[in-house]
């Protein structure tokens, strides 16, 4: 039996170390290395070895053909916009959330769906059996055919049940229960993760397979195991979403076929994820009018325009240091803005504090919200609330200017759309499209006009 011999790893950048140390040399974060068994062999073992091994020659870059790969399009719109259009043939696609957040279904109900295209699906689960994988397609109703389960954690059975079957599509759930006997360490390491996902990506590659792979996430919201991991797959998405609502957001983070920007929008209901066509309406759905700290931004995910409702309570401090709190947003927008505000508006905010909140659970990290962030912190400290057809949109400079945003038209249609008469936006944006009739467009060049405008001061 080969001798084991003890390295420690870096669980964020995959580092090697004979001995311990509390920051890694690497990356420079601190306590990140973990101790793991590794067997001292000659050889090394490649999953999947028995396939032929073809010496690739270089090619010439104009002899490379450019032709775009035909994508697999479900009926899944909000998912084929995260990936780019759809599914592209053998690519490696990792999904992360919370456990409990719904990738298992999201999955399952991606398999009924590419299997109801006559292709041949395999789902291989490691952590449910296949009678408790049944139990969740019966609740999603799903009985495809061509659907086939299978519950095992060994990868080269794994892959020798994909050279058998040769399936379209292949789903892992998840990487961090799958081991390889050649590795003596244990499954969900950083050794087997790496091993058991390169694997699967020369699998995809050769096959030309696309294969999802699920992964578990961290208490700090990464994805489990070495940063290595997103650096291997092709995509990388996040399932996310609060425990108490039941819209579940899908993000895409990285992405060789497309845009990193993108976001699609779920909602958990009994018969399973439910896609939603119109975030913004549901989004603003239960806002309250006449309301003081209230405003609506137009955000811009991807190729999608989203409105959303930005809320803010200002109130005087009860310590000798103030308070800022921010959900959903960068919490170091805050603080910017209300200096910005004190220094050119002359509202004296050193001692309030402020929460501020984008409601509906949903996560902006865009500059276009600085406005309506500075009018809700500015409506909430005044008690003078904005009116209920107003959406605001800019960028807000340290000294005090609004600057322009990009695509400015898609903002002002999606704001249209839902009845709103009025919108405070860049001065620089105007002139450069044609308003929606109905809609007054009001262009300001500092916070101050658009607190002028916004709050009637």
């Amino acid at each position: 039996m080969a001798k084991a011999k003890v390295i420690f790893f870096c669980q964020e950048c995959g580092y090697e170390s004979p001995k311990w140390m509390g920051k890694c040399p690497a990356c420079h974060q601190w306590n990140t290395l973990v101790e793991e068994k590794v067997s001292k062999k000659s050889e090394r073992h490649e999953v999947g070895s028995n396939q032929s091994k073809k010496r690739k020659k270089p090619q010439s870059l104009k002899e490379v053909s450019s032709k775009e790969e035909s994508r697999l399009t479900t009926n899944m719109e909000e998912l084929n916009r995260v990936l780019g259009g759809g599914i592209v043939p053998g690519s490696l696609v990792l999904i992360g959330g919370d456990p409990g957040i719904g990738k298992s279904t999201l999955l399952l109900q991606l398999s009924s769906q590419v299997a109801n295209l006559n292709m041949n699906v395999l789902y291989i689960s490691g952590e449910e059996s296949e009678k408790q994988t049944k139990l969740r397609a019966d609740r999603l109703d799903v009985s495809e055919n061509d659907l086939f389960i299978m519950a095992e954690t060994n990868i080269e059975y794994v892959i020798d049940a994909i050279d058998e079957m040769n399936p379209s599509f292949v789903v892992i759930d998840s990487i961090q229960t799958v081991y390889h006997d050649a590795v003596t360490s244990a499954p969900g390491s950083v050794s087997q993760v790496r091993e058991c996902t390169s694997a699967l990506m020369k699998l995809a590659k050769s096959k030309g397979i696309p294969i999802f792979i699920v992964g578990h996430v961290t208490k700090e919201g990464a994805i489990a195991g070495p940063r290595l991991l997103e650096h291997m797959v092709d995509t990388v998405l996040y399932f996310e979403g609060e425990r108490h609502h039941t819209f579940r957001i899908l993000r895409s983070v990285k992405n060789r076929f497309g845009s990193t920007h993108e976001m699609g929008i779920f909602e958990m209901k009994e018969e399973g994820l439910v896609e939603v066509n119109n975030p913004s309406e549901i989004f603003l759905e239960e806002r309250s009018q006449g309301v003081a700290g209230s405003t609506v931004v137009a955000s811009l995910e991807g190729t999608r325009p989203m409105l959303v409702e930005i809320q803010a309570l200002i109130s005087p401090t009860q310590f000798g240091h103030s308070r800022r709190m921010a959900t959903g947003l960068d919490h170091n927008r805050v603080p910017l803005l209300m200096a910005v505000l004190e220094k050119r508006a002359g509202l004296l905010l050193q001692n309030q504090d402020a929460y501020v909140k984008v409601a509906g659970g949903v996560k902006l990290d865009e500059p276009a919200i600085d406005l309506g962030v500075a009018i809700s912190v500015a409506s909430s400290f005044r008690d003078h609330p904005t009116r209920p057809d107003d959406v605001f949109i800019g960028e807000v400079g340290l000294t005090g200017e609004v600057r322009r945003v990009a695509r400015i038209e898609q903002r002002v249609q999606e704001a249209a759309k839902l009845g709103f008469k009025r919108i405070i936006l860049p001065r620089k944006n105007l002139g450069s499209f044609t308003a929606p009739d109905g809609v007054e467009l009001v262009g300001v060049d500092s916070v101050h006009e658009a607190l002028k405008e916004g709050l009637g001061e």
